[in-house]
């Protein structure tokens, strides 16, 4: 078994996920692969049991329903933390990350607690429209002022846990949905007194399907940044 577990989640990411995959296992570094599927209307999860047939480091899990990307990242922590995995990174599933960073995050982790990927740091890239990546700039640099941590990048998915420096640490404590619970995972951490890395990364528009990322997004961000503002 390796000693790093990387996971992602999945909802109709058919097109998607056999490309990430195979560039995952094109790494030149022993991983595990954890893929949750939130039982996908475009039948994601049975390319994703096909390919478990054949390989030795994937392991599918499929829920009866879409529970959500918080409740699909605290299983899949428990799970690595369960199975004795000392290292866990989390990734989009859209080919948006790119997996030739996590060499680069491993690297931190042997030495520190928690890593981010990302677009908002020198050396950083992001490829979006200017008005989504205004937005997620402006956005980014709020949080950062109003929780008074000094991170970039706050509602990314590609990060990466030393479990054997957080073996006292909860996903269970954050309490936020959807994109929020990156944010607010952050804000628990600092709290728990941990350092945040970032390490620039080139993050892509997806390359098939659809945003996941509903409209009313932005809003539950706001009322979750403002409950962590008025709890500190």
């Amino acid at each position: 078994m390796s000693k790093t577990l990387i996971f992602t989640a999945t909802y109709n990411e058919k097109e998607n996920i056999k490309k990430l995959l195979e560039n995952l296992n094109h790494l030149k570094i022993d991983i595990d692969i954890l893929v949750i599927d939130d039982n996908s209307p475009d039948k994601t999860w049975e390319i994703l049991q096909e390919l478990e047939k054949n390989s030795n480091n994937l392991k599918v899990i499929v829920r009866k329903d879409k529970s959500g990307l918080d409740t699909a990242h605290k299983l899949a922590f428990e799970y690595a933390k369960n199975n004795g995995y000392e290292k866990f990174i989390s990734m989009d599933a859209d080919l948006s990350h790119d997996p030739n960073e996590i060499p680069k995050m491993i690297d931190i982790l042997n030495k520190s607690s928690f890593v981010i990927g990302s677009r908002y740091i020198e050396g950083g890239k992001c490829e979006m429209s200017s008005h989504r990546l205004m937005l997620s700039i402006v956005g980014n640099k709020f949080i950062k002022k109003l929780l008074r941590i000094d991170c970039n990048e706050f509602t990314t998915s590609y990060r990466g846990f030393n479990l054997l420096k957080l073996n006292e640490f909860n996903l269970n404590v954050v309490n936020s949905k959807g994109y929020s619970f990156f944010m607010e995972t952050i804000y628990r951490l600092h709290k728990h007194g941990v350092v945040i890395n970032e390490i620039p990364i080139h993050f892509r528009n997806r390359r098939h399907g659809s945003s996941k990322i509903p409209g009313v997004e932005i809003f539950r961000t706001l009322k979750n940044l403002f409950k962590l503002y008025f709890e500190k």
